[in-house]
């Protein structure tokens, strides 16, 4: 503020030019944009340990009917011992290699039965899928990172507003 300098200006030595700072700002929403698929990657597989713990702390069996098989969810019906059917709206959990008419064995949680999963399945069967689409996620970042790279620095600490923001 001293001088007469408004502080709104920013010198002209700091100033980026249009392809640095465009380069910039895609090194920095390429890092920001892998680091959130990372987040949800570890997010994934704490909540599939979680629903499994809530499974494991109160186990119910059943013998379920396979009824529908998509790519999104796979559903199935089962009945509880006190004569109840059920058909989780969610589908079954870790539901690989299973086909419609099929007739599984199934794991549920007694407080909640449309928590239920195929027997024998567990947590761990998420590390492969989310950790290769993780790991698949950041060579893609990686390789975007070193092309921009290429064509000189990023200057990413040098990215600032265009204008200081006043409160």
């Amino acid at each position: 503020m001293g001088g007469g300098v408004p502080d709104t200006l920013v010198s002209v030595d700091e100033q980026l030019t249009r392809s640095e700072r465009s380069r910039a700002v895609a090194a920095l929403v390429t890092v920001v944009v892998a680091g959130l698929v990372g987040a949800l990657g570890v997010l994934l597989v704490v909540a599939a340990f979680t629903e499994d713990g809530a499974i494991e702390a109160h186990t119910g069996n059943a013998n379920a009917e396979v009824v529908s098989v998509s790519f999104t969810r796979t559903l199935v019906r089962f009945q509880t011992p006190d004569g109840a059917e059920h058909l989780p709206s969610v589908g079954v959990l870790y539901p690989e290699a299973l086909a419609e008419g099929q007739v599984v064995r199934v794991e549920y949680d007694q407080r909640n039965p449309d928590l239920v999963r195929v027997a024998g399945r567990g947590a761990a069967l998420t590390f492969l899928p989310v950790s290769t689409a993780v790991l698949g996620v950041w060579v893609v970042a990686g390789g975007v990172l070193y092309w921009l790279r290429r064509r000189g620095p990023l200057n990413v600490r040098r990215l600032r507003p265009r204008r200081r923001i006043r409160i």
